[in-house]
């Protein structure tokens, strides 16, 4: 709803009068919702984006113009697009049944072109949109974006905002290594494992990381080392000699959180992720 004014000017003989000023009120009947899912992001995911257009009125809107700006932020004198879209995903649907697909230039940003609100009726748009090498991964860090329905009569655009909040939690990866890779009969080897976190908490105890392994063949452990520091069974890890089967105790690794670094030129955003080490050395 908007409210208005006007005022009339009369003139007559090289006189001038005002009129009263009177207001009134445009009722907007076209209005627009967004919603992602999920509500937080990873790097490298994809959103999905629902954009719901309802019209109240008693008449159609034809040809409607809905552009997303794909999550646009400022970054220095320029702006970066945290989101790209994923080409071929858009559904439209008109009082609930789809349709065939409308034109789509992918942008940003992106626009969505051709769209028909009918009389008293909706239109949902489904699309999803890929997180990239743009958008900020560290804690607390979010994505607003804003699509804008325009076009097919409207007076004013209409917008929607929505809000994804970068996943608050540990991402692990891991990567075993051994050393030397060929080794003689009673020889000595050592099996590492370098446990990586690109999320932006910390892999705590509460988190129960665990690490297991069957050794093959069956290893002579002579020693096992964490972060460089020694390790002792069964505090901290456990070993069959029977089956080779090895296993951290629950919670006794911990992974720092990755840390994010911003290119002063591009924009882009790069991972560093944090890092823990597992050494297991023993005779074969």
């Amino acid at each position: 709803m908007a409210t208005f004014y006007n005022q009339a000017i009369l003139s007559y003989n090289n006189n001038v009068t005002n009129s009263n000023i009177v207001s009134g009120e445009l009722l907007e009947v076209l209005s627009a919702t967004k919603t992602a899912v999920p509500g937080t992001y990873k790097a490298g995911d994809d959103v999905t984006y629902v954009v719901s257009i309802v019209n109240s009125g008693a008449a159609a809107y034809p040809g409607l113009t809905v552009s997303d700006n794909l999550g646009s932020y400022s970054f220095g004198s320029t702006s970066v697009i945290p989101l790209t879209y994923v080409a071929g995903s858009i559904r439209y649907y008109v009082n609930g049944v789809l349709q065939s697909a409308p034109s789509v230039t992918a942008g940003p940003p992106l626009n969505i072109t051709g769209i028909t609100v009918p009389a008293n009726g909706n239109v949902i748009l489904v699309y999803s949109a890929s997180v990239n090498a743009f958008a900020p991964l560290g804690a607390g860090s979010s994505i607003i974006n804003t699509v804008t329905v325009s076009g097919g009569g409207l007076s004013t655009p209409v917008t929607a905002t929505d809000t994804i909040s970068a996943d608050g939690s540990a991402n692990l990866s891991i990567t075993k290594s051994v050393n030397p890779p060929s080794v003689v009969e009673n020889g000595e080897l050592t099996y590492t494992f370098v446990i990586q976190n690109y999320g932006n908490t910390e892999a705590d105890a509460a988190d129960n990381v665990a690490l297991k392994d069957t050794f093959d063949p069956i290893l002579a452990i002579s020693s096992v080392t964490f972060n460089g520091t020694p390790w002792s069974s069964p505090t901290q890890y456990t070993y069959n000699t029977g089956t080779g089967e090895f296993s951290t105790v629950a919670g006794a690794i911990t992974v720092p959180a990755a840390t994010y670094t911003q290119d002063e030129i591009s924009g882009s955003w790069t991972t560093n992720p944090g890092i823990s080490i597992v050494t297991v050395t023993g005779t074969v």
